[in-house]
Parts: structure tokens; C-alpha cells; sequence
């Protein structure tokens, strides 16, 4: 097979392959994935956790407690360390897609 028979047969393939459009995901999404892997999967309860669900909470709780925390106005042991890392816009925008979960 030639080397244009093999590019026409090629391109042919490629256009009859289903395209697959995925959902963009968010930067509130990306930040947000790293509070799933303590508090369950999109913010829901995990069975026999000790860490609460975010899920349940509304976005302007999540905002205030996180500035708490990455202000030192709330004790914690872990929470402090990860909320120091956040910008505010960060924390807004993790907080708009964790509160958007429990609906």
C-alpha cells in the first residue's frame, strides 16, 4: 500500500469514529476534587467516615469556614494546612461547585 493509499484509508477511519464530547471541566471542579478525596466523591457520605460530607453544605458555609481556617480562626488538624493554599477566588470557586453537589 502506497503511503497516500494508507493516509486516505486512515483519514477514512478516523472520520468514521464516534466523537466523543466531553463536558469541560471547571477550575471549581478541579479545586474541588482534592476536598473529595477526604470527604467522598462529590462531596457525598462515605460509609463509616469520620470526616463530614461537603455535599450538604451551602457554598457561603464552605467559603467562611475555609477563610477560617486559612486565617487561623478555626483549629484543625489537617483543614489550616490545605485552606493556606487557597486564593479567596479559589475558595469561592471550589465552595460554587461543592454547594451545587447536594442539589
Amino acid at each position: 500500500m502506497s503511503w497516500k493509499a494508507w493516509i486516505a484509508t486512515t483519514g477514512v477511519l478516523m472520520a468514521s469514529l464516534p466523537v466523543m464530547a466531553e463536558k469541560p471541566v471547571s477550575k471549581g471542579e478541579l479545586l474541588a476534587n482534592s476536598c473529595f478525596s477526604c470527604h467522598g466523591y462529590d462531596g457525598k457520605t462515605v460509609e463509616g467516615a469520620t470526616i463530614p460530607p461537603l455535599a450538604d453544605y451551602p457554598a457561603s458555609m464552605i467559603v467562611s469556614q475555609m477563610k477560617a481556617y486559612r486565617d487561623g480562626e478555626r483549629d484543625g488538624t489537617v483543614m489550616p494546612r490545605h485552606a493556606r493554599g487557597y486564593t479567596d477566588e479559589e475558595i469561592e470557586l471550589l465552595a460554587q461547585y461543592i454547594g451545587k453537589q447536594g442539589q
